[in-house]
């Protein structure tokens, strides 16, 4: 691995990708993690565009379309029920995502961001906060592993500290719902 410019810059921009999604396992709104992890998703593309990290770019890519269907819903105010629509949504995205894994495979941990988007797909489709954090503990790990991978270090430095901010927003929602 040479420390070239485009290393550090992708590095740079990992952090403050890392830097948007931390914060989102300790707000309680869907609509501000979502409008979080848009910004998180802009540099994390960026990053792995300096890595030339294909895989992670189209699960990037899906990503991004996801948070846009999911906010554009959360300004219409729709329900909590989920309805055939958001399960067509979820099956298109999912579909989106394994075909871009086609393209992109290139071998069995490029696979991790494909298995960490459509995880983190689900987490935020199903509208309850509570799952999304359960949910950022897998997400992680698929992530670590993928990190690994295209040796972005920081984002494997970053991502498990993601890790933690989810489990200290399991922590803090057990303890919240205990002194009701």
């Amino acid at each position: 691995m040479e420390l070239t410019t485009t290393y550090v810059l992708s590095q740079i921009f990992i952090v403050i990708s890392y830097i948007f999604l931390i914060s989102t396992y300790q707000l309680k709104s869907r609509k501000s993690i979502l409008v979080f992890n848009f910004l998180s998703l802009i540099a994390t593309g960026a990053s792995h565009f300096c890595l030339s990290a294909f895989s992670g770019m189209a699960m990037t890519c899906v990503a991004l379309i996801r948070n846009i269907i999911f906010l554009v819903q959360e300004k219409k105010g729709k329900s909590d029920k989920i309805t055939k629509t958001d399960v067509i949504i979820l099956l298109v995205l999912y579909a989106i995502s394994i075909v871009s894994a086609v393209f992109t495979y290139e071998g069995i941990l490029s696979l991790m961001s494909v298995f960490a988007t459509m995880l983190y797909t689900y987490s935020v489709w199903q509208k309850n906060t509570k799952v999304y954090k359960y949910l950022g503990i897998p997400v992680s790990t698929c992530w670590i592993l993928y990190d690994i991978y295209i040796t972005s270090w920081f984002g494997m430095l970053l991502e498990s500290c993601l890790m933690v901010s989810a489990i200290i927003g399991i922590y803090r929602e057990h303890k919240s719902r205990q002194s009701i």
